[in-house]
C-alpha cells in the first residue's frame, strides 16, 4: 500500500507521496513513487501512483518512453490536462488489459493515480484516475484528493485544508496528513517526496524529501503532537468531572 496526496489550492498545487513498497513483511523496498513530465516554458505535470507497482511502473515507462514523439501516449502532445489525464486512463486500461487476468491469481494488479499540473496559461488541474481509466477532477469544494491508505490522513484536511491557503500553510498540512498516516500504518512510510507548484509560473520547484530525522520535518510533527497535548489539556472538563 502507498499514500498520495494533491493539494489544489487558490495558488498552486501540492503533490506528495511516501516511498514504501511492500509485498509481504519480508519484501519491503523503497521507492520513487512520483513521476514529473516538464517542457520548459509550456508545461508542467506531476503524476502520482499507488496499487500494484508493476502496473504503475508499465504505466510510468510507457508515458515517458512517449515523450516529445507525438504519439497518442505523449502527454507533450496533448492540448490540456484534461486530454492529458484521458491519456493517463487510455494507457492504464491498455496495462490492465493486458496483464490483469495474468496477475490477479497471485495479488491484486489494479492501480490509480493522481495527476496535477499546468498546461499554458489554462487552469492548474488535480485529477484522480482509477483502475478502468476513468477519473474525477478536484474542486473548490473537493480541493485535495487521495490514493492509496487514505483513511488516517484525511481527518486533519477536512478540519484544516482548504484552497484560499498558500502553498507553504499547505506543505504542513500535508506533512501532517502523512505523519498520521505513518503513525498508524505500518504500509506507508518516509521518505516522503513533495514537489510545490506555483500557479502561473510553469517552472516546478525541487522534489523535497521529508522523513524522521530529517530537521524540517521532525520540528513540524513534533510540533503539532505538542500543541494538540496542549490543547487537550486547556480543553473544559465534562461534567461532573
Amino acid at each position: 500500500m502507498t499514500y498520495g496526496l494533491g493539494l489544489l489550492t487558490d495558488g498552486g498545487l501540492i503533490m506528495a507521496s511516501d516511498s514504501r513498497s511492500n509485498a509481504g513483511v519480508d519484501q519491503v523496498a523503497r521507492v520513487v513513487k512520483l513521476s514529473r513530465f516538464e517542457l520548459a516554458g509550456d508545461r508542467v505535470l506531476v503524476l502520482l501512483a499507488a496499487g500494484n507497482l508493476a502496473t504503475t511502473q508499465a504505466v510510468q515507462q510507457t508515458l515517458t518512453q512517449a515523450l516529445g514523439t507525438g504519439a497518442v501516449e505523449d502527454l507533450f502532445a496533448q492540448s490540456s490536462l484534461f486530454h492529458a489525464a484521458r491519456c493517463i486512463g487510455g494507457v492504464l486500461r491498455q496495462v490492465m488489459q493486458q496483464d490483469a487476468d495474468f496477475v490477479r491469481p497471485y495479488g491484486d494488479p489494479s492501480a490509480t493515480f493522481l495527476f496535477g499540473g499546468q498546461i499554458g496559461q489554462q487552469p492548474t488541474c488535480l485529477y484522480q484516475i482509477y483502475s478502468a481509466g476513468n477519473f474525477v477532477a478536484a474542486d473548490e469544494r473537493t480541493p485535495f484528493l487521495q490514493i492509496g491508505e487514505t483513511k488516517y490522513g484525511k481527518p486533519i484536511l477536512d478540519r484544516s485544508f482548504h484552497a484560499g491557503l498558500d502553498l507553504e500553510v499547505s506543505t504542513k498540512l500535508a506533512l501532517l496528513s502523512f505523519d498520521a498516516t505513518i503513525r498508524s500504518n505500518l504500509s506507508v512510510a518516509a521518505p516522503i517526496d513533495l514537489v510545490a507548484y506555483r500557479a502561473g509560473s510553469l517552472a516546478l520547484g525541487p522534489t523535497f524529501e521529508f522523513g524522521a530525522g530529517e530537521s524540517y520535518y521532525d520540528t513540524v510533527t513534533q510540533s503539532f503532537s505538542a500543541g494538540l497535548t496542549e490543547l487537550v489539556d486547556r480543553l473544559p472538563n465534562p461534567p461532573g468531572a
